[in-house]
């Protein structure tokens, strides 16, 4: 068997589309909508890698995750539970480890590549 490197710019992906307000009480502000190109998935499905792109909003952040993101275009704002609130832009790469509670918010549009590590809901 080979392996063969992914390459993000070149390899299609599967692509999705997804209106976040389908999601019942996940929207706090704004109609975001996300575009993702997944690249990969673990054959147990616990690793996923690929391109997110969301237009502006606010929502729940997702749980149960390590998530590995660099941001190739745009602006977001992560908040924690306490308030404390982070910004990230283009460039930037950052963490969000497993058992963070708080909000993503996307100030402007925003690309990014990422990598999740998902964990069964506990």
């Amino acid at each position: 068997m080979t392996i063969k490197v992914i390459d993000f710019d070149k390899d299609a992906g599967q692509r999705s589309e997804q209106r976040l307000a389908n999601l019942p009480d996940r929207v706090v502000e704004g109609d975001p909508h996300h575009q993702t190109v997944l690249q990969f998935e673990s054959a147990n499905g616990e690793v996923i890698a690929g391109t997110w792109r969301s237009t502006p909003g606010k929502w729940h952040a997702f749980t149960d995750r390590d998530e590995f993101c660099y941001i190739i275009s745009g602006h977001v704002r992560l908040i924690a539970a306490d308030g404390s609130a982070q910004a990230f832009k283009t460039g930037d790469a950052f963490l969000i480890p497993n058992g963070f509670r708080g909000y993503w918010e996307v100030l402007e549009p925003t690309t990014k590549h990422f990598m999740i590590r998902r964990y069964a809901a506990q």
